[in-house]
């Protein structure tokens, strides 16, 4: 200690101690902003601060305040450790010793042990007795400023987090003794963790027993009777019958002590139960952005290389935020598996819905989500309908984001985001987007050499970081101390370290496999070429029902449960279970929550597929693809079955699969999976190429590859017969008026109502509402007005009453007609003649300078489009968004909705071709 100069006691009264002497203060207030820094431990605004201490005084008496405060803690300080800046307050951390840090730290150190956190060694005891020692009181015990409520809370939400971390600990030690028969010190925590909540009936059954193993009958059967008058005194219920049994058992006198457990050795590492070193920065970063989880949530992103330890990193602080009694739910992103539709977003939904209990999410949120999960019951009616697409996104975040009202803050975690389909980047972007009174941190990984500049992540990463909502951690790779650690815990030779390090460069991945190979070796093993040489290595030890199930389970290409694998492998259930523990014992794969399992590496599981014959293969795709086809509920795994028949070389079924997988995908939404997987089906040789090309130009259109859509109609023209030929023409005549070819699309109307059969006049309707937008755009207004009078379908009338809206000469027509095409829009579930007369009706209303009123129709127009991926015209509704915004003063606003207009107008069109129009899209 005498090199530490300031040291800090937060666990019961407060006592800041310089060079051994308490400082001298004579205000509260800066006994609390030291407090404050230190466990915070990250710069904080001085508006922040000022708020925090002085919530009643107007800003600059707060500032003011905050000013002399600081002055008299740094006085007291001698001058050091409060770094002041300009906006912002700090502790340095150098040379200061806090017993809150130091409290967490020994806690967290019993994760990195080599054991189950169920287990407890001699290491752990020691740990623990430690940390129950440096709490000597709750968390600022007796201390209060009666003038700041926001600080008030602050300390009680710290001080209850504290208190269920030393409880957890007690427990531990209490249970840890009494297996080794030391049921002296066992009865002293568990006394000390009943004076924490005397309520905690399991605390009462523990020190019950504890009595009665150590001899003192009499003793464990007044702790009954305490227990008994407590509970009825305070909640008016009478004990657990687990607990009367207990005390049952002790008056028979049947309450027996068990046998000492045989001492467990400390700090074993053994396969993948490396300790985790070199990580306390990026440890205290996650700690500090799940405190700072405030009224609103946040993001954090850890990013860095393969191999990292960015997993590891991650699910070490998930497994922490669980021991405080969190809410903490993970998913895992998959390669190969970019086109399932919201695979990350379903993982995520299953997790919630395993930690909390349905009956308290919202009935709405619980139907939207069924889209995605069959087994919460029938799904809603198709997304159709006004403002559908807005609620299943709503109803899905509003599932994600049930534990954000706990305490501590709950945790969503997606791991390799990189891998993530465009779908649920969309869904995860809603989610961030909409973190404002959420309090919930999501934690994402990317690997930096998979995620460029453009992918969706960055953008949104960016987004969230210009708000000061996010927060990035960059890993580095192990020092030359680093590896010699975990050389060292693995009982190995000193010398080793350097060139361990040497060999690996540091990357965690290459000195955890290395070390693995390593056990039971001598020092002066050779080292391996390669990691693989490493895998295969533990590999070709694998017994021969261990092989079969680990080809299965290689096959199924992601987490497996073992039904599925079993069935794939062809062994009996007792066969295959055995093979799962063999290989689990050898670190190859990991049981998870639920009974899934997942390999512990992808270059695993890549090895293990490539070192299966090819005719096996397509065996077990087959009979994956079977097993999967069988239990389908929906459409949600309908990509999987069709990858399982393509890959197990059955086209015709993965046809047909690839299909229903592109129907689901559209029906969310997901329009870049429903094009990969539409022309997925036309590669395999899907009988349908007409319908399949259809939908496939249907798609390109939304996404404003015009060109692309142009091709696939003309396709599925050519392949259609007259009944479809209508429909078809009509939707080229849609491109070519998107595209401002005004002539080709009065061209391809004509050609599709002379391709019309009889009592089909809905559809002529239509067209005729679509030649007169056309007509109107070539500056044809008669022929405009008569054509759309001339509609009488309900979604012909839509887009009649809107273009008669355009025309109109005076304002009050304009919007009558505006206002009467949204109501039929809505009524016939149209939602691109929805977004069109919500833009129309915001221009009409900017004309006549109510711009408020325009910008809330153009924000729920822009919400709509942005949904349904219609690429162009969110490009023309950002743009009359920035003007209308720029109109209202808001420049930096107005700023950045042209520029993401500029972005997307420059992806519509054809590459490299001139196509003004397309630029000038303002109305429609």
């Amino acid at each position: 200690m005498a090199a530490l100069r300031l040291r800090l006691s937060l666990l019961g009264p407060p006592l800041a101690e310089l060079d051994g002497a308490p400082i001298a203060v004579d205000t509260r207030k800066a006994i609390a902003l030291l407090a404050y820094l230190a466990v915070t431990g990250r710069p904080q605004s001085r508006d922040s601060l000022a708020n925090l201490l002085w919530p009643d005084y107007d800003t600059e008496h707060a500032r003011a305040a905050l000013r002399r405060t600081l002055s008299t803690l740094r006085s007291a300080l001698a001058g050091g450790w409060v770094e002041a800046e300009r906006d912002t307050v700090s502790l340095g951390r150098v040379g200061v010793w806090a017993d809150v840090d130091e409290f967490r730290r020994l806690l967290v150190e019993c994760r990195d042990h080599g054991h189950p956190e169920s287990e407890i060694c001699p290491a752990c005891l020691r740990a623990l007795g430690e940390a129950a020692r440096l709490y000597r009181g709750d968390f600022l015990a007796g201390f209060g400023l009666r003038d700041s409520f926001n600080f008030d809370d602050w300390q009680l939400f710290e001080a209850d987090g504290f208190r269920r971390e030393l409880a957890s600990a007690l427990d531990r030690l209490a249970e840890g003794h009494a297996a080794r028969g030391e049921y002296a010190q066992a009865i002293e925590h568990a006394r000390r963790r009943l004076t924490l909540d005397a309520l905690h009936e399991p605390a009462h059954r523990l020190l019950m027993q504890l009595y009665a193993w150590s001899g003192e009958r009499a003793a464990a059967l007044r702790q009954y009777r305490d227990c008994v008058r407590v509970l009825d005194q305070e909640l008016g219920v009478p004990p657990l019958e687990e607990t009367t049994a207990l005390y049952q058992a002790v008056k028979e006198g049947s309450a027996r002590a068990p046998a000492p457990a045989r001492p467990r050795a400390e700090a074993a590492a053994g396969p993948h139960s490396h300790p985790m070193v070199g990580r306390a920065v990026e440890w205290k970063a996650l700690l500090e952005s799940h405190a700072g989880v405030g009224t609103d949530g946040r993001l954090v992103v850890l990013e860095g290389e393969a191999g990292i330890g960015k997993t590891r990193l991650a699910e070490e602080f998930v497994a922490h935020v669980r021991s405080l009694g969190g809410v903490a739910v993970a998913a895992r992103c998959f390669e190969g598996e970019a086109s399932l539709a919201y695979g990350a977003v379903i993982e995520l939904l299953r997790g919630v819905l395993r930690e909390l209990d349905a009956d308290g999410v919202e009935p709405a949120a619980l139907a939207e989500a069924s889209r995605l999960l069959p087994e919460l019951g029938p799904a809603p009616p198709p997304l159709e309908g006004p403002g559908a697409e807005a609620r299943f996104l709503d109803g899905v975040a509003g599932v994600l984001l049930a534990a954000s009202g706990l305490r501590p803050p709950g945790v969503l975690f997606v791991d390799d985001v990189h891998w993530a389909d465009e779908a649920s980047l969309g869904a995860l972007a809603y989610l961030v987007r909409r973190l404002q009174g959420r309090p919930v941190l999501i934690v994402v990984t990317w690997r930096a050499e998979e995620t460029p500049a453009g992918h969706p992540a960055r953008r949104l990463l960016t987004e969230t970081l210009r708000t000061g909502q996010a927060r990035v951690i960059s890993p580095a790779r192990l020092g030359l101390a680093d590896v010699a650690d975990l050389v060292q815990a693995a009982g190995l030779g000193p010398e080793l370290g350097t060139r361990l390090h040497a060999e690996t460069g540091g990357l965690p991945f290459f000195v955890v496999e290395y070390l693995d190979a390593l056990e039971g070796e001598e020092p002066d093993w050779a080292l391996p070429a390669t990691v693989r040489d490493l895998l295969r290595s533990r590999l070709v030890s694998v017994s021969e029902v261990g092989a079969q199930v680990l080809a299965a389970a290689a096959v199924l290409g992601r987490s497996f449960d073992v039904e599925t694998v079993r069935e794939a492998s062809g062994r009996g259930e007792e066969e295959t279970v055995s093979a799962l523990e063999e290989l689990t014992r050898r670190g190859i794969v990991a049981e998870g929550e639920g009974g899934a399992y997942d390999f512990r590496h992808d270059q695993a599981r890549a090895l293990a597929y490539e070192e299966t014959s090819l005719a096996r293969r397509r065996l077990l795709h087959r009979r994956v693809a079977d097993a999967l086809a069988a239990r389908s509920r929906g459409g949600a795994q309908a990509s999987i079955v069709a990858l399982h028949y393509r890959l197990a070389g059955q086209d015709a079924a993965a046809a047909e699969w690839f299909r229903a997988a592109g129907e689901h995908a559209r029906s969310l939404y997901a329009n870049a999976e429903a094009l990969a997987h539409f022309h997925a089906a036309l590669a395999l040789g899907h009988a349908d190429t007409a319908a399949l090309h259809r939908a496939i130009g249907d798609l390109e259109t939304l996404a404003g590859d015009y060109a692309g859509a142009l091709r696939s109609y003309e396709i599925a023209a050519a392949q259609s017969g007259s009944e479809g030929l209508a429909a078809i023409e009509h939707r080229i005549g849609l491109v070519h008026h998107r595209r401002g070819e005004w002539e080709l699309a009065e061209s391809a109307f004509q050609g599709a109502l002379a391709a019309l059969g009889e009592g089909e006049d809905g559809r002529r309707a239509r067209i005729a509402a679509d030649r007169s937008l056309t007509a109107h755009q070539r500056g044809r207004r008669k022929e405009a007005l008569a054509l759309a009078e001339r509609a009488r379908d309900t979604s012909a009338s839509a887009q009649a009453h809107n273009i008669l809206g355009i025309l109109a000469s005076k304002p009050a027509e304009a919007r009558r007609h505006l206002e009467q095409s949204l109501a039929l829009a809505e009524s016939s579930h149209d939602s691109g003649a929805r977004v069109a007369a919500l833009n129309n009706l915001a221009l009409a209303h900017r004309a006549e300078g109510e711009l408020d009123r325009a910008l809330a129709l153009t924000g729920d127009a822009l919400a709509l489009c942005a949904e349904q991926g219609d690429r162009h015209r969110e490009a023309a509704l950002r743009n009359n968004a920035a003007d209308l915004l720029h109109a209202a003063g808001r420049s930096e606003e107005a700023m950045a909705h042209l520029k993401e207009a500029v972005a997307i107008f420059a992806e519509v069109g054809e590459e490299g071709v001139m196509q003004p129009e397309i630029w000038k899209l303002v109305e429609w």
